[in-house]
């Protein structure tokens, strides 16, 4: 179907929720419907198209029609009303399956011994609601399914929405600057703890494959912080802490960990099953890295996991403003005939770029460029000429 004479889009959000979702969704609605589009909110992400039921009206429960009455307040709150999984459809295993496929489907779409891919179906429950394009919200997982349906020929908008900021293409995804924001209120209040008691703080944050979250949060608060792009010594930072505390009037210091931090000739490993994109939970590294420095040290720590905060609740200001742009950018997008394409903010300007392929994996810090491994800090001096959001798009 040709963008020009399409009437219905489709709206979906996936994996983590963050803040800011309600305000694209609300905003996706009320651009479409200016150009006289209609928009249905497809619900629980991927899920919703393996799982629709197409005899009933609201698709046993996956869909939402969305227009301005009904999206009108939903910008006032986190989270998403359309809900989330993390649903691969091209990857899901037999227990996870519809109980509607009858077992000639099923063998159809058995990719491995206990794989399934779904792909063909979705296509179908496409087609069936009248969807001439799909508005994808998501990270790098759910963002890499809709690279796989825009090689299949269906018109794809996708936009970032991660607190890692990690999304290949993009220097900003929704979600990071509330995730920062949050937390350096919430360390900034937990140093008259640290200080009371003359501890050394750890702060576990999100941020499985890039640094970005505790990056920005350390550059913000002044403070030391470890990422996984640089695994690290161990005793070398027991050292600094300790001579931070010492140092400081208020006889405390504090660290910031990625998720995914790791020190050198240390590894935590993972736990817990399996996700359909093969993500498994990182061991807590907060906790060991605070155990660990308590044994170096002989001093009491503290160890703060902050990760569900940081993403629950309203978004901050630019978090809304962005959501608000994006949104109104990937309508533009489509009314102009462009898909198979990521809304994107580049060298600090709003553009778009390729839908990103899970192959690529996380955009990544430039540890030469942005960290001083030495001394467990964000780089300050020679940013000059650099864009707001520092840190490059990556790919082209």
């Amino acid at each position: 179907m040709a963008l020009y004479v399409m009437k219905r889009i489709g709206i979906l959000t996936g994996g983590g929720d963050v803040p800011g979702l309600n305000t694209l969704i609300k905003s996706v609605v009320y651009r479409s419907s200016e150009i006289g589009w209609e928009a249905l909110g497809i619900r629980r992400g991927w899920q919703g198209l393996t799982h629709l039921d197409q005899a009933r009206e609201d698709g046993g429960g996956f869909l939402r029609p969305l227009d301005r009455v009904s999206t009108r307040a939903i910008d006032r709150t986190g989270g998403t009303v359309l809900h989330t999984s993390r649903t691969n459809p091209s990857s899901m295993s037999r227990a996870s399956l519809p109980e509607r496929l009858d077992a000639a489907q099923v063998s159809a779409m058995e990719v491995a011994e206990g794989s399934y891919d779904l792909t063909p179906l979705v296509l179908e429950n496409l087609a069936k609601l009248g969807i001439g394009a799909l508005v994808v919200i998501g990270g790098d997982d759910t963002l890499g399914y809709a690279a796989r349906l825009g090689r299949e020929g269906f018109p794809i908008i996708a936009i970032p929405k991660t607190m890692d900021n990690d999304v290949q293409g993009t220097e900003y995804s929704i979600g990071f600057s509330t995730a920062v924001t949050r937390a350096k209120e919430l360390i900034n209040r937990q140093r008259t703890t640290l200080g009371s008691h003359e501890r050394i703080g750890v702060f576990r944050i999100f941020g499985r494959n890039a640094g970005y979250t505790a990056w920005y949060a350390a550059y913000v608060t002044s403070a030391r912080c470890v990422i996984p792009e640089a695994p690290f010594d161990l005793e070398a930072l027991a050292e600094i802490l300790a001579d931070d505390r010492r140092l400081n009037p208020s006889g405390y210091a504090f660290v910031i960990a990625s998720e995914g931090a790791i020190w050198t000739g240390g590894e935590l490993g993972e736990i817990g099953d399996a996700d359909s994109y093969g993500h498994r939970h990182k061991a807590d590294v907060g906790y060991a890295l605070a155990e660990e420095l308590k044994r170096r040290t002989g001093i009491e720590t503290v160890h703060s996991d902050l990760t569900y905060d940081l993403r629950s609740g309203d978004p901050d200001a630019l978090d809304q403003m962005v959501a608000i742009t994006f949104a109104n950018v990937a309508v533009d997008l489509l009314a102009d005939g462009h898909t198979g394409r990521m809304v994107a903010i580049r060298e600090g300007k709003y553009s778009h770029a390729p839908l990103p392929e899970r192959s690529l994996g996380a955009r990544r810090i430039d540890v030469a460029a942005m960290y001083n491994a030495a001394r467990f800090r964000p780089r300050y001096e020679a940013k000059l000429g650099s864009p707001l959001l520092l840190g490059p798009a990556a790919i082209e």
